[in-house]
């Protein structure tokens, strides 16, 4: 896993992770898309280890399911909810023999992403009097909450007012100088949306969205 986080590195992963169908490739999208985002998370300290230790037992269980012996059926996403709805591998409505599913995990993956996705938009249209700490959380609001118990909720409210200002958030994208960063922002964000959205639309179309 990458120490040191690259924006460039995110914009060639997103890239990669699609085919020329549209499918996307679970390799690419765990093993280095969402590797590169938790090196961005942990590089701004502890706010955000709540989410990235998830992320990255999230991840494990993925690349053991790729490395298995059923790991040609888990290519891409496509192929992995096919592979696990087909053979009943997926718990549908409460949690059963299959509480790690490939297709429960990448769920948590996917919800996480668009909260990042979020937050990333509104670092990009910033400007320098707009507070990080309000467009983490409404962010967050739009997205993560909405699945969190009340708890953990309050939590993260109260670590979002820890969270470093603009500058910083632009320094560790290792992009250049600030417009180098929204450039490469507006280049990235639109690749990690159809993404984001390629995984939604499937979920839908097979009524995974809301997995115990």
């Amino acid at each position: 896993m990458a120490d040191t986080f690259s924006l460039q590195r995110v914009l060639e992963t997103f890239r990669s992770s699609l085919s020329e169908k549209k499918e996307v490739y679970i390799k690419y999208y765990i093993a280095t898309g969402w590797q590169e985002l938790v090196a961005f998370m942990n590089s701004l300290g502890n706010v955000f280890s709540f989410i990235s230790k998830d992320v990255v037992s999230k991840i494990q269980i993925l690349e053991n399911f790729l490395s298995g012996e059923n790991g040609s059926h888990y290519v891409t996403i496509q192929s992995m909810v096919k592979y696990e709805l087909e053979n009943e591998l997926v718990d549908l409505t409460k949690r059963g023999s299959h509480p790690e599913s490939g297709c429960r995990t990448l769920l948590r993956l996917h919800r996480a992403l668009r909260w990042l996705e979020l937050f990333l938009e509104r670092l990009r249209t910033s400007t320098e009097d707009s507070k990080t700490s309000v467009m983490c959380s409404d962010a967050y609001n739009e997205s993560l909450a909405q699945h969190h118990p009340w708890l953990i909720r309050k939590a993260v409210g109260v670590a979002f007012c820890a969270i470093p200002g603009r500058d910083t958030f632009f320094d560790v994208m290792h992009a250049g100088d600030h417009t180098q960063v929204v450039a490469l922002l507006g280049e990235s964000l639109p690749l990690i949306a159809e993404v984001y959205q390629i995984t939604e639309d499937l979920y839908a179309k097979n009524n995974l969205l809301e997995l115990p």
